[in-house]
């Protein structure tokens, strides 16, 4: 590349930053970028300090991990660890991931098709008791799910679910916030005259659904699968009521167990904890550019 070539390129490169700039009028000061930048890093310490933490103390045994510096290694104690994991486990430990693996894709799957079928439903369709079902909603989100916990055991007991897969799916795959963001999205994303053209083709109503409506929704639905994930991948009291065979725990649950044991070793439980919380970070680096465009669902309507 020639001299004359990489000026103008520059060139180029800088007048696009300068008409992607904002207006000075609304640019942000120094001082607000200075403190802009500053809650960043506090930001990114706060949530990557403690995983640092976590690996740091999955390599130490009970007496290095009360003894030394928290926030460095002491004598390497990893593979000690993960043996005692193996052996308290009885060899069930990566079963337990296994099941919460399950139990949060299946719960996400299966409660984003429907919050956002009935999101969409209460966005574009008009039918009685339709503010009352946006008002139920709402309640939904302010409900505190422990406060559910107990009277979901009850009626799951009596229909003979308890100790089943089911007693944690059914539960986790409801989503009140998941239909309220459905709804937002499906309003502002979906046009009613593509839906109009669509039904004057003669498409019924689940054709229009699945094959117009589902691809519009995709990034709400990415966001919503994930709250319901890490929502039911966290759970720790429904799976405590409802199952009580160790081939059905959570890895939650298997860990409390472990950390409820008389001397249990912190270290294997730091180790456990930490091997339980590397899908979650696999699946948010991976869906990340389909969150943050979810998140961003009905923040300009057109």
């Amino acid at each position: 590349m020639s001299a004359t070539t990489l000026i103008e390129t520059v060139r180029s490169r800088s007048a696009k930053s300068a008409a992607d700039a904002p207006p000075k009028a609304v640019a942000p000061s120094p001082i607000a970028k200075a403190f802009g930048i500053i809650a960043l890093v506090i930001a990114t310490l706060y949530f990557l300090v403690p995983v640092f933490w976590l690996f740091v103390a999955s390599t130490k045994n009970n007496r290095d991990l009360v003894s030394t510096f928290g926030f460095w290694f002491a004598e390497w104690n990893l593979a000690e660890n993960y043996e005692s994991l193996m052996a308290w486990t009885q060899g069930l430990f990566w079963q337990w991931v296994g099941n919460s693996i399950f139990y949060s894709v299946t719960a996400g799957v299966v409660g984003t098709l429907f919050a956002v079928m009935a999101g969409y439903a209460i966005a574009k369709f008009a039918f009685p008791g339709r503010k009352i079902a946006v008002g139920v909603i709402m309640a939904g989100l302010l409900m505190p799910v422990a406060l559910l916990t107990v009277p979901l055991y009850i009626e799951f007991h009596a229909l003979g679910l308890v100790d089943t897969v089911w007693a944690i799916i059914i539960p986790s795959a409801v989503s009140p916030f998941g239909v309220f963001l459905g709804m937002v999205y499906a309003q502002s994303s979906v046009p009613t005259e593509l839906l109009e053209a669509a039904r004057i083709d003669g498409a019924g109503e689940a054709r229009i659904f699945f094959t117009i409506v589902l691809r519009l929704l995709a990034p709400a639905m990415v966001t919503i699968f994930l709250f319901i994930f890490v929502a039911t991948w966290n759970n720790f009291l429904l799976p405590l009521l409802m199952v009580s065979s160790p081939e059905l725990k959570p890895v939650t649950l298997g860990l409390f167990g472990m950390v409820s044991y008389f001397d249990p070793d912190k270290g294997a439980v730091m180790l456990g904890a930490l091997l339980g919380v590397i899908p979650l970070i696999i699946l948010f680096f991976s869906l990340q550019r389909y969150w943050r465009s979810g998140l961003a669902a009905g923040a300009v309507k057109g």
